[in-house]
């Protein structure tokens, strides 16, 4: 906690230098739109890759920001960058903006999160994008999964008064997993289309065979647990059925790969992988 006052008692006393400079304060009413790009990310688990914290489109003037981005420490490692100026984006830098490249900046990582704090220290200079605002590296566990990228905290700043509103579009991590779906094609007989996938939230099944029948869905995880059983459903071609990502006790399973098998009336089985995020 001293840490945080500390770290905090530097960003505004950086701020008010900013202030000092000249800067005419206004409140802009625009949107800021960021996004962690790429939205979806495949890495091989033990590797290391970057992430890039992107003002995606022209919007409201700002000249400071906090930036707190989360992730599950079991599936992502923070590695920071040295020197930590090289993690500021082209925004910051100047390299895509007016910026003058003199910026006050603090950067902490936590077990479970990076805290980036930026102040533009430019004589009557704000920005807006679109362009990179800042970079980030992780390392990935050993273990296949699926994790979030998850920005817990971003507020932006003009000459001291708080620029709103912002909107904002998080990534998903794809260790060791091959989560697309494609066409592939003709669909086999009895075989369950999953969408979206990876999927956010509740997720849904779609019956691809010809014909109407009963049917059975065993959710398991990757170890061949059973995590939830759906039905006995009647389904029509065409038809729908959800999980709620939930177990039998109702209780929100974690984010991973998880296992859809099909019975079907008949004999027919059939089984679909997927992605459940946090």
């Amino acid at each position: 906690m001293p840490d945080r006052y500390r770290t905090t008692h530097r960003w505004l006393a950086a701020g008010l230098c900013a202030l000092a400079l000249g800067v005419t304060p206004r409140l802009s009413r625009a949107d800021v739109n960021v996004a962690l790009s790429p939205s979806t990310v495949s890495v091989a688990p033990n590797s290391d890759f970057e992430v890039f914290v992107d003002v995606s489109s022209a919007g409201s003037a700002f000249n400071a920001f906090r930036l707190v981005v989360g992730f599950d420490p079991a599936a992502l490692t923070s590695v920071p960058l040295v020197p930590t100026s090289t993690q500021e984006g082209c925004l910051v830098t100047g390299a895509c903006s007016a910026a003058c490249g003199q910026t006050f900046r603090d950067f902490a990582a936590t077990r479970d999160s990076v805290v980036a704090v930026e102040v533009l220290l430019c004589d009557l200079v704000s920005i807006t994008g679109p362009g990179h605002l800042y970079r980030l590296r992780f390392h990935a566990s050993g273990t296949a999964q699926a994790a979030l990228l998850h920005v817990r905290r971003l507020v932006f700043y003009n000459a001291g008064e708080t620029v709103e509103p912002v909107h904002i579009t998080d990534a998903q991590v794809l260790i060791g997993v091959n989560a697309g779906v494609g066409d592939g094609g003709r669909a086999a007989a009895g075989s369950i289309r999953v969408e979206p996938n990876p999927a956010p939230g509740p997720v849904h099944f779609v019956s691809q065979d010809d014909r109407a029948g009963w049917l059975t869905a065993e959710i398991v995880d990757l170890q061949g647990r059973a995590v939830r059983r759906l039905g006995p459903l009647w389904l029509a071609p065409g038809q729908r059925f959800s999980w709620d990502g939930t177990d039998a006790a109702g209780t929100r399973v974690p984010a991973g790969v998880y296992q859809a098998r099909i019975a079907r009336s008949g004999g027919r089985a059939s089984s679909s992988r997927f992605v459940l995020l946090q």
